[in-house]
């Protein structure tokens, strides 16, 4: 990840196993300290953990708060590791009775864990004050997506995200336009479709939440008893798909190799690498008959047992985070276009190099797709877990690397 410092690598871990340990026997207090000042009593260093590649939208945002406000934050050690590992780390942290880990910056996927688990503070509505007008200053669909957090976490960035069919068009002339389309061209072409696995990709869960929309499934917030199209659809795909990537990466560059003609994707992960020179130029996306964006979004979670002053130097930065000008900075060269989570906050504002990315490797067509479909809400946490659990027992399951 670009402009990071400092940063750990962890390996990943089952998104089921780290489920499985349940809520941790913690002495880390469960509640936000009672009294917490506008300021800390003296400059804190913060430690960032990021699980989700926000820091690519977001490390320029911090920086330069701690430039600003030397007198809240001394210094921010940032630190990368998988949504699926990271419950763990902060279980361990939070049986010694404290969070080494101050902040961290988590998908959809690690909200849903830690919300599950209850390893994060609850910051609404005992910090409300903080944050005057939040819903109203969200785009709505971004708003929607804040309910998704039950008060403990706060939306950073926002994207409609997909689930959108990245392909080489040298390889695919005629690309697949409809859910049974995309079977009758993985039948004849197996293992050249792939996407990664849902608990740890946004392209993979994207494409997942998205299908019981595209199959006209029962109901698609339901993933336990409304999804009878969408897991006997997977399941027959799966048969023409040679294995899921534990990441988005790799199918960038399994795309990029030919070792595969079509991937799952979305609007970020079609620009960005693209931008990056990691996927060649010439690749094009296309819909699926039915099409909804299943929208995502990044967050800023808590994890209990912080004190009462990283707790106030966290607070502040996230309300610097949320300013308009900042949230310009999300942009970035597309990763998640188009990034902001706030109301009015246009590519014009953004930084030059944004601008210029997004010219030369943005998709017009993407501005027009998002006024004119539906945005649906990621799943909830509770049914986010249980899809991806099923998802692991059923389709995943001897077919992952």
């Amino acid at each position: 990840m670009r402009r990071t410092t400092r940063s750990a690598f962890a390996v990943t871990a089952v998104l089921a196993v780290a489920l499985a340990c349940g809520a941790p026997e913690t002495t880390a207090p469960a509640n936000a300290p009672s009294s917490v000042p506008d300021k800390p009593s003296a400059p804190v260093e913060l430690s960032i953990l990021d699980v989700a590649g926000n820091l690519q939208l977001t490390q320029g945002m911090i920086d330069e708060f701690v430039a600003e406000h030397p007198n809240i934050v001394s210094a921010v050690n940032y630190t990368k590791s998988t949504a699926p590992e990271m419950p763990g780390k902060l279980q361990a942290e939070q049986r010694g009775g404290s969070s080494q880990t101050h902040l961290v910056l988590t998908g959809t996927d690690g909200l849903a864990s830690v919300i599950e688990q209850e390893l994060v503070l609850e910051l609404f509505p005992d910090f409300e004050s903080r944050f005057p007008d939040l819903t109203e200053n969200y785009l709505p669909a971004a708003a929607d997506m804040q309910e998704l957090a039950q008060g403990q976490g706060i939306t950073v960035t926002f994207y409609p995200s997909g689930p959108l069919l990245e392909y080489d068009p040298n390889a695919v002339a005629d690309p697949p336009s409809s859910t049974g389309e995309l079977l009758d061209w993985a039948k004849a072409n197996p293992g050249k479709f792939q996407y990664a696995q849902p608990a740890n990709s946004g392209p993979g869960r994207t494409f997942l939440m998205g299908l019981p929309y595209l199959l006209g499934d029962e109901d698609p917030k339901d993933p336990v008893d409304g999804w009878d199209k969408t897991w006997a659809y997977l399941a027959e795909l799966g048969k023409y798909v040679d294995y899921y990537p534990t990441g988005t990466t790799d199918t960038m560059k399994n795309l990029a190799n030919g070792t595969v003609d079509v991937v799952a994707t979305t609007t970020g992960w079609d620009i960005n690498p693209r931008v990056l020179g990691t996927v060649p130029a010439h690749m094009k996306t296309t819909t699926l008959d039915g099409f909804h964006w299943v929208t995502d979004a990044h967050y800023a979670v808590v994890p209990r047992g912080v004190s009462e002053d990283v707790l106030s130097a966290t607070l502040a930065l996230i309300e610097w985070m949320l300013q308009p000008e900042q949230q310009a900075k999300a942009y970035d060269k597309g990763y998640f276009y188009p990034g902001p989570a706030v109301k009015d906050v246009t590519l014009d504002m953004a930084p030059q190099e944004s601008r210029d990315a997004i010219e030369k490797f943005g998709r017009p067509e993407y501005d027009r797709l998002i006024e004119d479909n539906p945005q649906e809400t990621s799943l909830p946490a509770e049914q986010q877990v249980a899809a991806f659990q099923r998802w692991d027992r059923e389709i995943g399951s001897g077919k992952t690397k």
